[in-house]
């Protein structure tokens, strides 16, 4: 496959049912999608009274630098889906697209910084990458992903088969 291997993280707490798969139809439009992990429900962080997060990843494909992929992809298709960015950037939203590892480059520019550093303290977000590659080993890091997923603390994590279905089948592979 031509191209860089992007990992994106997928979330959402406002109709994830519905604009989850909207957001990967969206973007398997713009470049193939080759992978897709299970989704789970979390609890939003630090948050107790906003609705539940249900947060999976994608495996994609694609020859745009990471920035364009940010800002001219990603970005665009969450507009696309309803997604209005305000001065609280935790605030529920009905669809969030983030870059965590772009092949093996290691990016810190304003407004991006890649890998994502919440990949090695975030469990939904290391979770979904290593379902779909258990090899993955983070930029920079001193030891493997998996390694590190170890040791995350899952017991807020609910794995969600209704949504898992309805996008798993999502994958090109």
């Amino acid at each position: 496959m031509p191209g860089q291997r992007v990992f994106i993280a997928v979330g959402s707490n406002l109709r994830p049912e519905h604009n989850i798969p909207r957001a990967l139809d969206l973007l398997a439009a713009e470049t193939p999608i080759v992978g897709v992990s299970r989704f789970y429900r979390t609890p939003a962080l630090g948050r107790p009274n906003d609705p539940d997060f249900v947060n999976g990843a994608v495996l994609i494909t694609t020859e745009r630098s990471a920035r364009d992929l940010k800002y001219g992809v990603l970005r665009v298709i969450e507009r696309a889906v309803g997604r209005v960015r305000g001065d609280d950037a935790y605030a529920p939203r009905p669809i969030d697209l983030d870059i965590v590892l772009y092949g093996d480059e290691e990016i810190d520019e304003p407004g991006l910084r890649i890998p994502d550093p919440d990949l090695v303290v975030r469990p939904f977000l290391a979770i979904p990458i290593l379902e779909i590659d258990p090899s993955v080993q983070a930029p920079g890091a001193d030891r493997p992903l998996a390694a590190v997923a170890r040791g995350m603390d899952r017991s807020e994590m609910r794995y969600d088969p209704v949504v898992s279905a309805m996008l798993m089948d999502r994958s090109c592979t």
